[in-house]
């Protein structure tokens, strides 16, 4: 993270982040979460938050930048052919047949509405393999801002070095949902599938609580693993808002996840607009590593000039104009002979010239 945090001085506090003048959010879920963020996604004004920043396992939820970075680099028309590598894939799977050809927009939708680590690991094949994917899906992490990210495998499934925060969660959630494709996938509660062959066709239902159970609901998305225990994404609209609320490393007590996030979403409708502890940014608050062309009025930076403290940088710029002045001289002087040795020649042919008439 860097020194000035993102999205916002307050950003840095581990604690629960509200406004001033305005109440808390229920303990219940104030302090289920390890870290969590509510959002306005139109304006990006951070409502409150608990530890925004602090790096956590995504689980599943990573599969937002995998669905962001296949939207940037396939076209959803084109097809793929499922493997069995994408069949055998740990953890939770949507069904997808080895040989079976589907469209990428049928794997890319299925693989936000039902999780499945098959259908992440198919489209990251389509994109040109695992690890060319992960340096995708960083940069485009990197590029939004959202720089508490690293993606070590498509799926969420835990890798070494995996990490992400509830602020970059909300940052990639927001980004995603400008994405007509991205938010229709999420908002669908079921779909059909080609089935196995000679197998009729099956549906696959949205595991999103909060789609599926909350007034006004948009969707979302959800995860879980041993290392990154409970993750949960939802976002809803209500009176011309719409709201995401992102929670990390939760637990399914004193209710489910999900049911807590529909409890933060209440209480984030419940403060009037413009509410803010922060917000979230679009684009990378990093100088830009390539540095700017220099301009007359600046001096060129200290490591571009001799150390002031130096000896022999002291006497630079003295001996340089010694050594001009004394090439100087020395032209005038060879210029001078020249003329002179001229001048005595054309003295010795005139002479010449009067004796022999």
């Amino acid at each position: 993270m860097p020194e000035t945090p993102v999205g916002g001085d307050r950003m840095a506090e581990c604690s629960v982040l509200t406004a001033p003048n305005h109440p808390g959010p229920p303990p219940n879920v104030a302090d289920s979460a390890a870290s969590w963020v509510l959002a306005d996604l139109d304006t990006g004004q951070v409502l409150a938050a608990k530890d925004p920043h602090g790096r956590q396992r995504p689980a599943s939820t990573i599969k937002v930048l995998t669905a962001l970075t296949a939207l940037r680099e396939l076209d959803l028309d084109d097809t793929l052919v499922a493997t069995q590598e994408d069949a055998n894939q740990e953890g939770t799977r949507i069904g997808l047949q080895p040989g079976l050809t589907y469209t990428v927009g049928q794997v890319f939708q299925a693989m936000l509405m039902g999780s499945g680590n098959d259908a992440a690991h198919a489209l990251a094949v389509k994109m040109g393999g695992v690890p060319a994917t992960l340096q995708k899906m960083n940069a485009v992490a990197a590029e939004i801002g959202a720089l508490d990210t690293r993606a070590a495998t498509p799926s969420g499934l835990d890798g070494a070095g995996m990490s992400t925060s509830a602020y970059d969660l909300a940052t990639i959630f927001r980004v995603a949902m400008r994405e007509p494709a991205f938010a229709n996938a999420i908002a669908t509660p079921m779909m059909v599938l080609p089935g196995a062959p000679g197998q009729p066709p099956y549906e696959l239902w949205s595991d999103n609580q909060v789609l599926r159970n909350y007034p006004g609901g948009l969707g979302g998305k959800t995860g879980f693993t041993d290392d990154a225990r409970h993750t949960f994404i939802g976002s809803a609209q209500r009176d011309g808002r719409r709201l995401v609320a992102v929670m990390t490393r939760g637990e399914n007590t004193p209710v489910r996840l999900s049911h807590q996030t529909m409890a933060l979403l209440d209480y984030g409708f419940s403060l009037p607009a413009g509410t803010a502890v922060g917000e979230l940014v679009t684009t990378s608050p990093r100088a830009p590593e390539a540095a700017p062309a220099a301009r007359a009025d600046v001096p060129p930076p200290a490591a571009a000039r001799a150390p002031e403290s130096s000896f022999f940088g002291t006497l630079t710029g003295p001996l340089v104009l010694l050594a001009t002045a004394l090439v100087a001289v020395a032209a005038a002087v060879l210029l001078r002979r020249r003329r002179a040795q001229l001048a005595q020649a054309r003295r010795r042919a005139s002479a010449e010239s009067a004796e022999h008439p």
